[in-house]
């Protein structure tokens, strides 16, 4: 968890709400791209990522620097 917070500058409302919107993101992504997920990938891949909670994937997203944010839009848009 300290890791994740030293991607939101210790703020753990801002880790959470990221870390909520990205795994919508996700799970939306997983739904609506199902069928074409089958298409393009192998059923290994599918199988590895249909297996993961989408909470998961974003916080480990996240804790690798590859969610990125602007602090200030995003708390503008939580007001």
């Amino acid at each position: 968890i300290d890791k994740l917070l030293d991607k939101t500058e210790e703020d753990k409302y801002l880790l959470c709400a990221l870390s909520s919107k990205r795994s919508r993101d996700i799970n939306d992504m997983m739904r609506g791209q199902r069928d074409r997920a089958v298409a393009l990938q192998s059923v290994s891949e599918i199988a590895e990522f249909a297996g993961r909670k989408p909470l998961s994937l974003a916080m480990e997203e996240i804790a690798r620097g590859e969610v990125s944010y602007d602090k200030a839009a995003f708390e503008a848009d939580e007001a």
